[in-house]
């Protein structure tokens, strides 16, 4: 007996297409590496101010990934780049790299919110970003206050799906120097896993899975501790 063609079709993989913004980032760039060979994703859309399509070639063994130039502060807001299904945010700078702290709230609130609004209204249904631990918009320091204040802007944006990684200190190969990440990364073994340092990996996959996973709706937020306690990572 024939199957039916409506079950082929149920039983079939459903691709998503996957807005990555901050992709040539620590976090962004290891994101990138796992939407690349996942035959999930239809396609992965990187915006980068700058072409840089020598490391994307070198991802893109499955044609998968395609760069985007863009303007931050004049995006087009009817570019059909932004019909995605879901987008992942890894933007972020420090104030000292930034400059001011100004131009730090610029890259880490007011950039995620103007591509979250755009990509909901071109009907995104699942917006991932990488927050921080101690995010809060009543917090004292002004980090953390960006950070609180940004998660707020985005559970106001209607998404189905809104998923929020809250890493502590990142453990990765920077090309700049971070002292404070580098003392944590030497100390992280002797703190509670809440405060304890992590993988750029780990935090990457977090994203990805909650992005293609069908079963998570709502606001989901992922604390540093449930970032441990995931199942080893695959070698």
């Amino acid at each position: 007996m024939s199957t039916p063609l409506a079950s082929i079709r149920s039983n079939a993989v459903r691709k998503q297409s996957v807005l990555l913004l901050g992709g040539t980032g620590l976090v962004g760039t290891a994101c990138l590496r796992l939407l690349a060979r996942d035959d999930r994703v239809s396609e992965v859309r990187q915006l980068v101010r700058r072409a840089s399509g020598a490391a994307v070639t070198g991802l893109n063994a499955t044609n998968r990934v395609v760069e985007h130039l863009i303007d931050y502060d004049w995006p087009d807001a009817d570019s059909d780049v932004f019909d995605v299904d879901a987008v992942i945010c890894a933007l972020g700078t420090t104030i000292r790299t930034a400059g001011s702290q100004a131009a730090f709230r610029k890259v880490d609130y007011e950039y995620p919110l103007r591509i979250a609004g755009i990509a909901r209204r071109h009907g995104a249904s699942h917006f991932a970003i990488v927050s921080a631990i101690g995010a809060d918009p009543h917090a004292r320091t002004f980090y953390s206050r960006v950070k609180g204040n940004v998660e707020e802007g985005l559970k106001k944006l209607d998404y189905p799906t809104l998923t929020i990684v809250r890493p502590s200190f990142l453990m990765g190969e920077r090309t700049e120097s971070r002292p404070l990440e580098t003392i944590a990364r030497h100390l992280g073994v002797y703190l509670p896993l809440k405060w304890r340092s992590i993988s750029v990996e780990r935090v990457a996959r977090a994203l990805v899975t909650e992005v293609l996973s069908d079963d998570t709706r709502g606001v989901n937020v992922i604390e540093n501790d449930e970032l441990h306690r995931a199942p080893p990572l695959c070698r």
